[in-house]
């Protein structure tokens, strides 16, 4: 189904000149994206892809997503449907991500008619830990595109803000006269998934031809992907699926989960006991089970400890969970333009997108930032006293599998004005676009669950039946009453909304000034839009409604939530861009080694009320030696405005592991040795920080250094940063383009094109990260001083005898760590475009395209942000200790469980008379998961994979057959035939970069009337 998308169109040479010269002209008409000029050829100059209308109906995507994907140029989509966490703080649903040149989400900038797209509002975690926004590309009318634009090249200076990696014009119909309809099934082999799609699309001229209507309409449903599906999908422990490579003893294989409906409980406070054993914690476990401490009736067991046997953790998609949810998608929109007079023309959008999902995840589990207690009057409470227990980790897996619902939205109107005045082009329109997502999702109310589990009757929630004797690492069979659980179940919603308007006022001229080569061409233009960004939590995670729990705890209302404010923010922006396009040299002028030479000049002003100004330049050439060797480049610099959310959310509190190494160093001088956990001795290390002591340090001390301080989980208090700057970065390419005019065109049109290019970005907006925050506050309290962003409490008595003679001044427990959004680390990204394109026309055998397009990655290097160098730095000279690790990711980053360092694309399609045949093949180069090492430490090789599609269509003829079957075209097809399944990695699959699924077949039929 994607087969021709990719490389039909993704002939680098398609763009401008590159193409054939019969097809130059036209190719050159059409080709908007990477200039303002209206009619200048300047975009010979750029590398720029082309996905034109007959390339899309042939590839018959059902989504954005779809399209996105069949581009090797586009990264990893890490926005995605099957990308289904189990909290509403990432964007799940019906969404796809842009992500060019894989310089990451927010790096490419994505118009609709040469104009902006409002942001999908749900913002998620990038793995630098801040919340990035993308286009949704679903929202995007597949059905309605005209044509598809990429320019492959840093567009800051033309577009403005987001455009560092390129920019993706999508180009509506417009014009129809007539009415398509299409409909299209299919499925992937072996699942439930199907899928189905309708279409219809066109439109009417009015008053003669004056103005034009034109409409086009999409439908589409898929069924749910089930983890019982596939075998890497349907368990959390793939540890079988490992056998025979030299990982299988790798732990990060079964991921099963020690939250499972087996609750862990501690006592709080002393004296109790079951039966005559006295407890401090316990868990629940099958009677016959080999751990059995004491039995407790009804088959069931408890342990002496809050530690759950291993071959009890829960595996969750065993019970039958989403991996792509049911989606039903409607896009409608609505084009039309009216010639008021011979000079001015009218035109409009009207449009809307939406999308309704259903998913179903993982039961509801206790997480550390909700601390519950359990009053000891509940009915099914084992005790024989009545103290009260702090539920340590526990799955409500009698609830069953949370429902997950989401609804996306998005509407545009926009209407304009064009014409020509004594030889300028100009156009302005108003535009209001707006994007919105509801989330809602089962959750557990704290507070209605402490009410029910007080209850003395047998109406009382009851945490102590375990889960199922027969299947105990799978779902409950002795569930609560159903009174308890539907009062204490509630629906946690998120609302998120976007908007964007604009204004704009265009003028351009291909020939304001005429050179010895030819004319120049200008244009100039300025626009005024305001952004905004709602993100509004659940009134229970949001600090409206709390749950303080019996020992005066306040936390999130909702059991597996900690805190998260509302958060909202709002900019106007303000610009001014500038173009010129020159010709220099023009075959007419004999100049030898100099065919032809064109040079484009731009710059940009950008004026944010929010974070200041911006000005970037962009300067391209293009330089044909000789007819049909050109060589191009351009360089440019760019700039990335922070997002919304970025600037102005509120604090966000996480829970994460950290290494107090400061007490450590005062525990490492007390000892003088510390022990390993299996009693080898490390000398004047860290290494061992939080295993055993020897015995030269007092209990005392190791009671507080185990339970407190040196691993503990700790709150770090993320936030915005109004103070935040534009990331910046600079783009250099170079390349050429090489159209043989010695081969006879009997043998058809060859254009072969090669651009090396590179993005260096500075200031990318990150975290320095709440260990790394530790790290430098043990640095500075070595010398004197300390970190004020770790908050620490008043140093107790303890800690002033663990520090005692250390030379150290005594350090109080870390409360937080307060860790803002912040300019950070560079970036440098290179790599290198190959296409291929040969075309043959044919009256005898048919027409004949082939299209061969590389995308290969050189080089990705993420350097460390300042402050994190620093302590590298300190580390390198021996000011810290080799044991320290540092936070963050930074290094070569191509491969690593995502970034392909090659991907190519070949496809041929055949045309004779009624009939289109077409192969297509897609390559991806082998990934390394970093997560995943054997005894050797070597990492797990995620392999490559190679594809192919195959399918035929055939367009009846009305004269040879009914005339009621006039422009009826029947289409099958079937993508990845060979069914390859996507590669192994620790998480069962990478799905930033595959769909989880292998062999699809559809069909389709169009009529034309």
């Amino acid at each position: 189904m994607l087969a021709t998308t990719a490389l039909f169109s993704l002939s680098t040479a398609a763009a401008a000149q590159d193409a054939p010269q019969e097809e130059a002209t036209q190719i050159d008409e059409i080709v908007v994206v990477g200039s303002q000029i209206r009619g200048a050829k300047v975009t010979a100059a750029l590398p720029v892809t082309v996905i034109g209308e007959e390339e899309i109906m042939a590839a018959a995507p059902t989504s954005g997503d779809d399209l996105f994907r069949s581009i090797p140029q586009m990264g990893d989509v890490t926005f995605n449907s099957s990308y289904l966490p189990g909290t509403s703080n990432s964007a799940r649903g019906d969404t796809g991500s842009v992500n060019l040149r894989s310089l990451g989400i927010g790096n490419t900038l994505v118009l609709l008619n040469g104009r902006r797209v409002v942001g999908h509002p749900t913002s998620q975690a990038n793995e630098h830990l801040v919340p990035v926004l993308t286009y949704n590309t679903n929202a995007i009318p597949v059905s309605g595109l005209k044509r598809m634009e990429v320019l492959r090249d840093g567009a800051a200076a033309i577009y403005g803000a987001d455009a560092v990696a390129g920019v993706v014009n999508t180009v509506l119909r417009d014009d129809m006269t007539d009415w398509t309809v299409s409909t299209q099934y299919g499925g992937a082999e072996g699942t439930g998934m199907r899928e189905m799609s309708v279409s219809v699309y066109g439109g009417k001229d009015i008053q003669d031809g004056r103005g034009n209507v034109s409409l086009f309409f999409n439908y589409d449903h898929r069924d749910e992907l089930n983890t019982l599906d596939q075998e890497y999908t349907r368990s959390n422990n793939i540890t079988d699926l490992f056998a025979g490579t030299g990982f299988e003893n790798n732990s990060s294989l079964n991921a099963t989960s020690a939250l499972a409906p087996w609750g862990r409980f501690t006592v709080r406070g002393s004296g109790a006991t079951i039966g005559s054993t006295p407890v401090t914690a316990f868990t629940v476990i099958p009677g016959a089970h080999k751990d059995c401490f004491k039995q407790i009736g009804d088959g069931l067991c408890v342990t002496n400890t809050a530690n759950l046997p291993s071959d009890l953790n829960a595996d969750t998609p065993a019970m039958g969970l989403t991996v792509m949810p049911e989606v039903d998608r409607f896009n409608l929109f609505l084009t039309g333009k009216y010639q008021i007079n011979d000079a001015i023309e009218a035109f409009g959008e009207l449009g809307g997108y939406q999308a309704k999902s259903q998913a179903w995840q993982e039961p509801i589990s206790t997480a550390s930032g909700v601390s519950f207690i359990i009053p000891g009057t509940n009915y099914y409470n084992p005790l024989d006293g009545a103290q009260n227990l702090t539920l340590t980790g526990y799955r409500f897996s009698d609830m069953g599998p949370i429902s997950v619902a989401v609804t996306n939205r998005q509407f545009r109107a926009l209407g304009g004005l064009r014409g020509d005045w004594k030889g300028w082009n100009w156009e302005s329109a108003l535009m209001w676009s707006e994007a919105t997502a509801k989330d809602v999702s089962d959750n557990i109310s704290a507070t209605r669950l402490e009410e029910w589990a007080a209850k003395s009757t047998p109406d009382a929630y009851n945490f102590f039946n375990g889960g199922s004797l027969t299947n105990p690492t799978v779902g409950d069979d002795t569930p609560s009453n159903q009174a308890a659980l539907d009062a204490i179940r509630v629906d946690m919603v998120r609302r998120t909304k976007t908007e964007l308007g604009l204004w704009d006022f265009k003028i351009s001229r291909p020939d304001v000034y005429q050179l010895p080569a030819g004319p120049v061409g200008v244009a100039a233009g300025i626009e005024v839009r305001t952004e905004t960004q709602l993100d509004d939590r659940d009134s229970r995670i949001d600090g409206t409604i709390r749950y303080t729990n019996l020992a005066g705890v306040v936390s999130s209302d909702l059991i597996n939530q900690s805190e998260n404010p509302d958060t909202y923010g709002e900019r106007d922006v303000f610009s001014a861009f500038a173009e010129i396009a020159a010709p220099l040299v023009s075959p007419e002028m004999g100049v030898p080694l100099v065919h032809n030479l064109e040079v484009q000049i731009a710059g940009r002003f950008e004026e944010y009320s929010d974070f200041g100004s911006v000005a970037k330049p962009k300067f391209a050439a293009a330089w044909d030696i000789i007819d049909g060797f050109r060589i191009r480049g351009s360089w440019a610099q760019g700039f990335r405005a922070p997002n919304l959310e970025q600037i102005n959310a509120t604090v966000i509190t996480r829970s994460n592991q950290s290494t107090d190494w400061i007490y450590c160093e005062a525990l490492r001088v007390q000892s003088g040795l510390l022990t390993t956990a299996n009693g080898s001795v490390v000398d004047n290390t860290l290494r061992a920080c939080g295993a055993s002591m020897t015995s030269k340090v007092a209990s005392a001390f190791r009671s507080d250094f185990n339970q407190n301080h040196a691993r503990k989980s700790t709150q770090e208090r993320r936030s915005g940063n109004p103070d935040l700057k534009p990331e910046e970065s600079e783009t250099v390419s170079l390349g050429l383009v090489v159209q043989p005019q010695f081969i006879p065109s009997n043998l058809g049109d060859f254009t072969f094109t090669a651009d090396w290019w590179q993005v260096k970005q500075e200031g990318m907006v990150g975290l320095f990260r709440g260990q790394n925050a530790v790290t430098l506050d043990y640095l500075l309290r070595k010398n004197g001083s300390f970190n004020p962003n770790v908050v620490r409490a008043d140093p107790t008595a303890a800690d002033n005898a663990i520090f005692a003679n250390s030379g150290l001044a005594a350090a109080g427990e870390i409360l937080y760590i307060k860790d803002a959004y912040t300019n950070q680390q560079p970036q440098t990204v290179e790599g290198l475009d190959l296409g291929l394109m040969w075309r043959l026309r044919s009256d005898e055998y048919g027409d004949f395209n082939v299209n061969l397009n590389v995308s290969h990655l050189i080089k990705y290097s993420l350097d460390m942000a300042p402050d994190t160098q620093m302590l590298a730095d300190a580390q390198a000279s021996g000011e810290l200790d080799e044991a320290v690790f540092l936070s963050g990711s930074f290094g070569d980053m191509i491969a690593d469980f995502g970034r392909p360092e090659w991907k190519w694309s070949l496809s041929t399609t055949w045309r004779k008379d009624a009939w289109t045949v077409g192969a297509f093949t897609q390559y991806i180069s082998d990934l390394y998961d970093d997560s995943l090492t054997n005894s050797a430490g070597d990492y797990w090789t995620v392999d490559s994979t190679i594809t192919a599609n195959l399918y035929a269509e055939y367009v009846f003829d009305g004269a040879r057959f009914s005339e009621a079957l006039a422009d009826t075209a029947v289409r099958v097809g079937v993508r990845n035939i060979t069914d390859e399944q996507p590669p192994l990695s620790s998480g069962g699959y990478v799905g930033a970069v595959y769909q989880p699924y292998g062999r699809y077949w559809y069909a389709s039929i169009r009529k034309t009337f």
